[in-house]
């Protein structure tokens, strides 16, 4: 997993909307002038998606891909007007890395699959993170991972509004969690200390202090033991996320199934 260097937050759907729609869809621009282009929009998009696997989204610059691509800041913008419009790019092109589900696929295990897929996603690419989505971004490769998600629940007992707002849900859980993994990750590297070597500077300490005995908290102690002892750690967010995915799962399952038999009862 990359490491984040420069931690900034960007903006999806901040450049210019026609420009961005048609670098996504491969809609030729105005004809330029001169020798034909040496490189193409995808040779761009994947230079600067490593240099943000690398340093973060805030160590992509137009300048700093231009170099990696050899070229001169200026030819870069004949390929791409900006870094609005790039960013976009760049989250439209590391969706398409994402799986199809095999059809016929259970939707409780496609779902599963999805969210597993995507957490992988945000691993290989912590900067997606760093990415506020308000507006989607409107590229095919966005466009069929909505797609793939819609098919693993079309139906089995729920209305659009609700196919929507599950999708919604399970992308937000993953997104989350994933959060917090990539955090944990950058602190290991921030301190310099594994949680191991934490806890082992840190437990003599608070067995000094009387007041912080386990006596005086005896759920925290007893839960929190078999977590950490579990878990290697204070948290593992990768348990979380299956944990909290399935409980979501039970519940949709509960709901078709009451609304099955209400049905049936009509």
């Amino acid at each position: 997993m990359g490491g984040i260097t420069h931690v900034s937050t960007e903006y999806s759907g901040s450049g210019d909307p026609r420009r961005t729609i048609e670098l996504l869809w491969g809609v030729d621009g105005p004809p330029r002038r001169g020798p034909k282009p040496k490189l193409s929009v995808t040779d761009v998009v994947r230079a600067a998606i490593k240099l943000a696997d690398a340093d973060g989204i805030g160590g992509v610059s137009m300048r700093r891909v231009a170099d990696e691509l050899g070229v001169s800041p200026m030819s870069l913008y004949t390929y791409v007007p900006s870094r609005a419009e790039l960013i976009d790019l760049m989250l439209d092109h590391a969706h398409a890395e994402l799986a199809p589900v095999e059809p016929g696929t259970h939707w409780r295990v496609a779902l599963t699959e999805i969210a597993e897929d995507t957490w992988r996603m945000y691993h290989r690419h912590p900067w997606m993170l760093q990415v506020v989505t308000g507006r989607p971004t409107l590229g095919p490769h966005t466009f069929a991972k909505y797609e793939r998600e819609l098919a693993a629940i079309d139906g089995i007992g729920l209305d659009d509004l609700e196919m929507d707002a599950l999708t919604t849900l399970v992308n937000g859980v993953v997104q989350g969690f994933a959060r917090g993994s990539v955090e944990a990750a950058r602190l290991v590297s921030h301190s310099g200390m594994t949680d191991d070597q934490w806890w082992a500077a840190s437990a003599p300490v608070l067995a000094e202090i009387p007041a912080a005995d386990p006596a005086n908290y005896p759920l925290a102690a007893r839960v929190g033991t078999v977590a950490g002892q579990t878990h290697g750690a204070a948290a593992s967010p990768a348990h979380a996320l299956r944990f909290s995915l399935a409980r979501i799962l039970d519940g949709i399952e509960t709901l078709i199934t009451d609304r099955e038999e209400h049905t049936a009862s009509g």
